[in-house]
């Protein structure tokens, strides 16, 4: 697949927006609580896209049949993924959070030998190692010393989990039940494209993001400091790393594969650190450019194996 300036670029704005993402949920600590930015996240997604693919969530029948799957990718994708992202951010920096967020096909790996039977193979697993160490010179803040004593902020524990539930989510939507399947699945005739399914998860993940919202405010959270740039961040969120970057990001895997959309994903951490910079005054250090060296090394090893 040759790679032209088109297909480069709709690889490229996605990795931004999200390095972007973390950046506003950094920006938001203080103003709006973690788990009710979520909350407003992905309520403002179910609003733009409703209009456009109401259609996907009729019949009811046919969301009723396929609930505890769709209440599984929801819960995973749209309640916890993002609302533990954000909680990380109020104690982690962008940066630390997207480079542990960057080693991401290593818990695949995990999720799928442990949960659906997928053996990894020698490559593989040497790929995992250099991965797992670049996440340990992050949390160790490039300090084997630190690292000894398990110094870990909340943010880090709490990327950690996003990351492992994500991978549950990836796994469970490669590997959907019958009623996702084949001809049982609903088509794009039905609402069922990228938006309309992207609409089904938003509108069962909010029961999850809900949940843990009202739990947030339930137990005395923090008001929200409403302003102009709690709205613009509001709207980017929603729309931008949201819809526009999903949409992007289809779009790319579509037209140039998996394997060469992965070494663009990689840019989220190198976009975090030059908006982090700009934006919030934390530079990087030295030890997150090995951390970085060692995440991508473990990936491109893992992907240059061949299937178990």
């Amino acid at each position: 697949m040759k790679l032209t300036p088109r297909l480069a670029g709709l690889m490229t704005l996605p990795p931004l927006l999200w390095a972007g993402n973390a950046v506003v949920g950094r920006l938001m600590a203080g103003q709006v609580p973690p788990l009710t930015l979520n909350l407003l996240r992905w309520s403002l997604v179910a609003l733009i896209l409703l209009p456009l693919r109401w259609r996907a969530l009729l019949p009811p029948s046919q969301l009723l049949r396929r609930w505890p799957y769709l209440m599984a990718i929801g819960l995973f994708g749209v309640g916890a993924y993002n609302a533990l992202q954000y909680l990380a951010l109020v104690t982690s920096s962008p940066l630390n959070v997207t480079l542990v967020a960057a080693s991401m096909p290593v818990w695949m790996l995990a999720v799928g030998a442990l949960g659906f039977g997928e053996r990894p193979t020698r490559r593989q697993l040497l790929g995992a190692v250099l991965s797992l160490a670049g996440v340990a010179v992050v949390l160790g803040r490039g300090s084997w010393q630190t690292l000894r004593q398990v110094h870990l902020v909340p943010g880090d524990l709490y990327i950690l989990l996003a990351v492992l539930g994500w991978s549950c989510y990836s796994w469970l939507l490669v590997r959907p039940p019958a009623s996702m399947r084949g001809a049982q699945r609903p088509t794009a005739a039905q609402g069922w494209d990228w938006a309309g399914f992207l609409l089904v998860q938003t509108v069962f993940g909010l029961f999850a993001a809900g949940l843990f919202g009202g739990a947030e405010q339930a137990l005395g959270a923090a008001p929200i400091h409403w302003g102009w740039g709690v709205a613009a961040a509001l709207l980017y969120v929603s729309l931008g790393s949201s819809i526009v970057a999903y949409r992007c990001w289809g779009l790319g895997v579509a037209e140039g594969g998996p394997a060469l959309a992965s070494f663009f994903g990689n840019l989220t951490p190198l976009f975090a650190a030059l908006l982090s910079t700009l934006l919030l005054g934390e530079a990087p250090h030295a030890y997150h450019l090995i951390a970085f060296a060692l995440i991508v090394g473990g990936i491109v090893v893992s992907r240059n194996a061949r299937p178990a």
